[in-house]
């Protein structure tokens, strides 16, 4: 009975010492093992881009002279087939007037169409296709307003305007059909730089407007050009206006014409295109405004030297916006000279002088060059003559 006994004392001793080693092991464990402590790891900021404060744009303005469309420029687009094309005569410019965002010429001659019988001088009517080909070529600023836009009246002006209407992306001032339509906006935008384009002419060769039908064509009124520029000046970044003024056939400007420049210039106008003399005049700085007094003919079917001879002028417009501020400049004034050949009234082209050669001009090209070109910045050195394109 006795070593039962003792046999029972030490199985209950060694459960006891079991259970008093596990609860040691716990209670140790508690004691001594420090909590885990989790580093507080940040996620990494990821920095939002800066927008730039300053923003830079740019805007290259191309400028050509008169499309004067006498009787051989125009049989010479005329196909077999009875239709006209002129692309032919451009296929020296287009090159170059690809490089520009805009491009701007004047179509002297009335695009009253076919249907209303094409003619010559005094009173001009040009094919439509004219304007298909200049398009075509690149242009895409046009002034309809000049001294033979009523030629042919009315039914000639509602022809050009509805064939013009059509164009998407070309700009057209200075002729409408309705009052409405000469209220349209004249503001354009391209490359973040917004611009607005008038256009105005000294008369209409004594051909009267009909009363009630000013719209026809715009003519030089300084009250009417005042509230023109000022309805736009607050609203566009650049202001063009084309003034068809001066006398023809001379190289010098008369006073009303710098007169005009400058009331345009204080007006707040930033670039002047002028046309009508049918020859090359200076380009000039009036303050802060680019004046080119006239750019002659681009293409026409006179023969004098003089006046086959145009000029060409393109420049950059800038545009800088920073801290809400916003800058305009205007620079890279340039001035190159083009020429209008043919042969017999064939095979128009218009060549510009940096591809022209000595036989083309029955002449030698750099000695007429130097004279043509001396015009250009004969006032204001700071305007570059020299190869556009």
């Amino acid at each position: 009975m006795k070593k039962r006994k003792v046999k029972k004392i030490w199985i209950l001793l060694l459960i006891l010492l079991l259970i008093g080693g596990i609860s040691l092991y716990f209670v140790n464990s508690k004691i001594f093992d420090k909590p885990e402590i989790i580093p507080d790891i940040k996620e990494p900021e990821i920095e939002e881009p800066k927008e730039d404060p300053r923003k830079e744009y740019k805007l290259s303005l191309f400028m050509a002279g008169d499309a004067l469309y006498h009787t051989g420029c125009y049989k010479d687009g005329l196909q077999s087939d009875g239709t006209y094309n002129f692309d032919s005569q451009l296929v020296d410019i287009a090159p170059i007037v690809a490089d520009y965002d805009l491009a701007y010429y004047n179509q002297e001659t009335i695009l009253g169409g076919t249907e209303l019988g094409l003619s010559n001088y005094p009173n001009f009517n040009s094919p439509q296709e004219v304007g298909d080909a200049f398009i075509k070529a690149g242009f895409n600023l046009v002034s309809l307003a000049n001294n033979h836009t009523m030629d042919r009246k009315e039914k000639a002006i509602l022809n050009s305007v509805a064939y013009w209407r059509d164009k998407q992306g070309v700009m057209t001032a200075g002729s409408y059909d309705s009052f409405e339509d000469q209220a349209r906006s004249h503001i354009g935008e391209k490359n973040g730089i917004t611009y607005a384009f008038l256009a105005y002419t000294y008369g209409t060769n004594g051909i009267p407007v009909p009363k009630g039908k000013e719209y026809l064509v715009n003519l030089i009124d300084e009250v009417k050009i005042k509230q023109d520029v000022l309805a736009v000046r607050d609203k566009v970044d650049v202001v063009m206006v084309a003034m068809h003024w001066g006398v023809e056939y001379t190289h010098v400007p008369t006073t009303i014409q710098r007169n005009q420049a400058q009331f345009l210039a204080d007006l707040g106008v930033d670039i002047i295109i002028g046309s009508h003399p049918h020859v090359i005049q200076p380009i000039e700085h009036v303050g802060d405004t680019i004046v080119i007094y006239s750019l002659g003919n681009f293409i026409s079917g006179q023969d004098d030297l003089m006046k086959k001879i145009g000029l060409v002028a393109s420049l950059d417009i800038h545009k800088v916006v920073e801290n809400d501020e916003t800058t305009i400049t205007i620079d890279n004034v340039k001035g190159d000279l083009v020429y209008t050949y043919h042969r017999g009234y064939r095979n128009f082209r218009i060549i510009p002088f940096s591809k022209l050669t000595n036989a083309e001009l029955g002449q030698d090209v750099a000695t007429i060059k130097a004279k043509y070109e001396a015009i250009i910045n004969k006032n204001d050195p700071s305007i570059l003559v020299g190869t556009l394109g």
